[in-house]
This record gives structure tokens, sequence and C-alpha cells, in this order.
């Protein structure tokens, strides 16, 4: 079974900085993808960020020169680095990992952490 658990939201004033983790442990073999996603009250969750095999990287339009995705193999986590955080950027955030492990490949979920972007 695999757990993504994820942390480092909160509370941040506009233009400030946060780093978001997602660590995975479990059994698996390797991870085919990461991304994050979001969900504003109200609306539908979107695509933040995405994080191919391959290296190549995926951001939201809204998002692009401001977060950043990257890895840590060692870890098994992935990070968003969110710079010059606006109020549109409150959400929840949850991390997405593509994994192939003996039962195939799936789609796990973290449980989210709220970012509040407020003065």
């Amino acid at each position: 079974q695999v757990q993504l658990v994820e942390s480092g939201g909160g509370l941040v004033q506009p233009g400030g900085s946060l780093r978001l983790s997602c660590a995975a442990s479990g059994s698996f073999f390797d991870i085919n993808s990461m991304g994050w996603y979001r969900q504003a009250p109200g609306k539908e969750r979107e695509l933040v960020a995405e994080l191919l095999s391959g290296g190549s990287t995926k951001y939201a339009d809204s998002v692009k020169g401001r977060f950043t995705i990257s890895k840590e193999n060692a870890k098994n986590t992935v990070y968003l680095q969110m710079n010059s955080l606006i109020p549109e950027d409150t959400a929840v955030y949850y991390c997405k990992l593509v994994l192939r492990s003996g039962r195939g490949v799936s789609a796990n979920w973290g449980q989210g952490t709220q970012v509040t972007v407020s003065s």
C-alpha cells in the first residue's frame, strides 16, 4: 500500500513564499509522474505543475515564473516552491503521484494542505 504525506502549507502574506513537500512511502517500483493540483472554494481542482518521468515540466499559466516543481529521488519526494504568492493562490493543494507497482500503474493522491495568502 502506498501513502503520500504532504506538508508545508500555511498562512503567508502576499509576496511571500512557501515550499510544499509530498513524500511517498510503501511498496512500489518507481514513479512515472508527479504533479501538484489545487482546489479553491467553489472551484474545480486544477493542475498547477507537473513533472514527467523524462524530466519535462508543465505549469499552469497563472503560476509560470513563480512556482517550481522539483523532486528528490532518494526520498521519493516532490516539492512545489511557491514564490511571489498572491491571494488568488489560496487553495487546498494536493500532490498526485503516478506509481508503478506489482499491481500495475496507479494514481495516488495526498491528503491536501491548505495554503492561504492574505495580509
